[in-house]
């Protein structure tokens, strides 16, 4: 059985505005699903879950090439130091 979550519990579980929300599903960055008696946007869970994914993968990218540019700027200071 699926699970769904509304628009509001999406946006503090992700840390954006609904508004933002709203746009990723016309983009189709991330689709919602409408409530069969109200109409309001509502997400599978599955699909929150695999955006978490791809937010911590980046996270994790982003982490691992600041750090080979920290030991880049290190080994470029003691070459300089050797000169």
């Amino acid at each position: 059985m699926n699970k769904y979550i509304t628009i509001k519990e999406v946006s503090k579980i992700l840390g954006v505005t609904k508004l933002t929300l709203r746009n990723w599903d016309k983009s189709g960055k991330l689709k919602a699903h409408r409530h069969p008696f109200n109409n309001y946007r509502i997400y599978k869970l599955e699909d929150i879950d695999k955006v978490l994914e791809m937010i911590e993968s980046n996270i994790f990218i982003v982490k691992k090439k600041k750090d080979e540019i920290r030991k880049l700027a290190v080994l470029h200071l003691e070459e300089n130091e050797l000169k």
